[in-house]
């Protein structure tokens, strides 16, 4: 299961494959080329075959977008891979940019005039390629769609397409059958005056069906796409390898298993047909292919996603359970790192081995939520590190370590971050850590009324740093799915703005940072989620608040006391009291002696 540790991406991709690329493009009579790191799915986390972005640039994140031209050429990523970037890209070849702030848009402006550029009108949204469109008629440039893909064309030794076997997601788990979920979903797409809508979101497409897969790295997902209609029929298209007998009766007869080459077929079926698809997750090939057949659009979010994020009691009452059990895997992982890992001599990647052997032993993993990010010194500092045999570091004592990771349960999916001090931390640590700390403690606490987005809450988690005048450059929290994408929409806690609300049974991460570069990296994450609203004594409306999920001693050698206030020490010691009542019984010997030491009163 532990991936090897060879690094994939690296500057020397661009040094052969640029050039490649750019013939490809002269024979199409092109200028450039868009390529943007999503795949035909918008996935984060691109399988190996369509991971485009990477085999050009060497770049392996999980966002970002690429543009050549003849004889230039940039990539862009926002500020959780400015320095992974710089690693990753020769800088000779790709000018690295920031993708904030309209970064392409305006480079399309500046170095495009007059280009003919092309693009995969299967690998943008519509908006994303409106808003290029507009920035090269600025320019005097055009875009042209371009299928096949020239690059897939251009590459050698492409790794296979993924094929895992797509299977049933149990009712156990799931709280509620695909029918009903399928009827009930219909009705609300007849409610809102469509036909039918198409689900392009591999995400939707395994929590609709109740089905799971394997196709995508760490997360269970079946690549594919299905039509549902208004009286809850559904086409799902999967390719036929994928597919069981068993699969097909698990589905029923409502649903037309089918081949994606059919899709084109089902969509010129929709001629007349009022359409709901979502610019969010839909590409620009779909809104065009149902502009050809005279289908009516309705733009509008996926159905699928507000009922997915909202977990029912089922999915609740899982993830409470996958978080015990994963708790105290973690917390045996912080007990070996309190002991053996405070020799100076263990390194990153056997810190992840031994995290996750941890997890093995619960006898439910069923993978990985993501590739751990297991970072000593400096590398703690890199956001979305991955430890490689180059990059490897051992835990020298005086530093600090970062271990975020998570597990896939069938039950539910986990996602935690620890930072741990190696022998003895400066003062300096332990003032940022506990600015971290407080609020991180801030957005637990906090009580809202409904309507309120995770933009609104974001400050609360940051204030403690801005005081000090420091700051992070991500996001405070992500949605987070029940045995699926440890990333998930439509909710998030930023600092960019954004309407969705905070609605029960959300769950989002709590993840305030902070990162000195070239020294050392804090994060604390724990998950949770949203609770329905209740009373405040003596208020006069209900608020929602939130419940943490996630069970695993915090470093108190890292807390500066003084620093705390008196309802932050109460929140610390409870959080604690918790850990040591759910997590303490499934902990014996030195492991169970040691989670009380490490969760005493502050």
């Amino acid at each position: 299961m532990f991936q090897t540790f060879d690094v994939i991406g690296g500057p020397a991709n661009g040094r052969k494959h640029l050039p490649l690329l750019r013939k490809a493009l002269d024979r199409l009579g092109l200028d450039g080329m868009i390529v943007p790191h999503e795949d035909e799915w918008r996935n984060e986390y691109v399988p190996p075959a369509y991971d485009r972005l990477a085999w050009l640039t060497g770049f392996t994140g999980s966002a970002g977008m690429a543009i050549v031209l003849k004889t230039e050429a940039a990539i862009f990523v926002d500020g959780r891979y400015t320095i992974q970037a710089r690693d990753q890209v020769d800088q000779k070849l790709f000018d690295q940019r920031d993708i904030a702030d309209q970064g392409p848009h305006k480079y399309i402006r500046e170095r495009g005039r007059g280009a003919k550029i092309g693009f995969d009108p299967l690998l943008l949204s519509p908006d994303q390629l409106d808003a290029l469109k507009a920035a090269a008629k600025d320019a005097g440039a055009s875009l042209q769609p371009l299928r096949p893909n020239p690059i897939d064309e251009t590459w050698q030794n492409r790794p296979p397409a993924p094929a895992a076997s797509v299977v049933p997601h149990p009712d156990e788990y799931a709280g509620e059958s695909a029918v009903s979920k399928r009827r009930r979903l219909g009705e609300t797409i007849a409610a809102e005056g469509a036909d039918a809508a198409i689900i392009a979101s591999p995400a939707s497409i395994a929590w609709l069906f109740n089905i799971r897969g394997g196709d995508v790295a760490r997360t269970p997902l079946p690549l594919g796409e299905a039509i549902l209609r208004a009286d809850g029929r559904a086409d799902l298209f999967l390719a036929p390898e994928k597919v069981s007998r068993e699969l097909k009766a698990f589905l029923g007869n409502e649903v037309a298993v089918r081949s994606p080459d059919e899709l084109d077929e089902a969509i010129a079926a929709l001629k007349g047909q009022r359409v709901r698809v979502d610019p969010g997750s839909a590409s620009a090939w779909h809104f065009d292919a149902l502009e050809k057949v005279g289908a009516q659009i309705k733009r509008g979010v996926d159905p699928v996603v507000l009922p997915r994020a909202t977990k029912n009691e089922t999915e609740i009452a899982g993830t409470r359970k996958a978080h015990a059990r994963d708790g105290a895997a973690l917390t045996r992982f912080l007990h070996w790192l309190a002991t053996e890992g405070q020799s100076g001599k263990v390194d990153e990647i056997e810190a992840c081995k031994r995290l996750e052997a941890f997890r093995a032993e619960t006898g439910a993993l069923k993978d990985l939520s993501f590739d751990s990010i297991s970072g000593a010194g400096p590398n703690g500092a890199i956001v979305h590190y991955r430890a490689t045999v180059k990059s490897n570091r051992k835990l020298k004592r005086g530093s600090l370590f970062l271990i975020d990771s998570g597990a896939q349960y069938l039950d539910g999916t986990t996602d935690v971050t620890r930072t741990i001090a190696i022998g003895r931390p400066s003062p300096e640590m332990r003032d940022r850590f506990t600015r971290v700390l407080k609020g991180h403690i801030a957005l637990s606490r906090v009580r809202f009324p409904k309507g309120v987005s995770g933009h609104q809450l974001d400050a609360l988690a940051r204030m403690a740093l801005w005081e000090a005048g420091l700051e992070y450059e991500h996001g405070t929290g992500h949605g987070v799915g029940s045995y699926l994408g440890v990333h998930e929409g439509p909710h998030r806690i930023a600092k960019h703005p954004h309407a969705q609300p905070l609605e029960p049974g959300m769950i989002v991460s709590n993840e305030p940072g902070y990162y000195k570069e070239g020294a050392y990296g804090i994060r604390i994450e724990n998950l949770q989620i949203v609770t329905p609203p209740a009373p405040i004594a003596g208020g006069e409306r209900e608020m929602l608040g939130f419940e943490t999920l996630t069970l695993a001693p915090i470093d108190r050698r890292l807390v500066v006391k003084a620093m705390l206030t008196k309802d932050e020490r109460i929140w610390l010691n409870a959080y604690h009291a918790r850990v040591r009542e759910v997590v303490g019984p499934k902990l014996k010997g030195a492991e169970g002696a040691w989670v009380e030491e490490a969760t005493a009163e502050i």
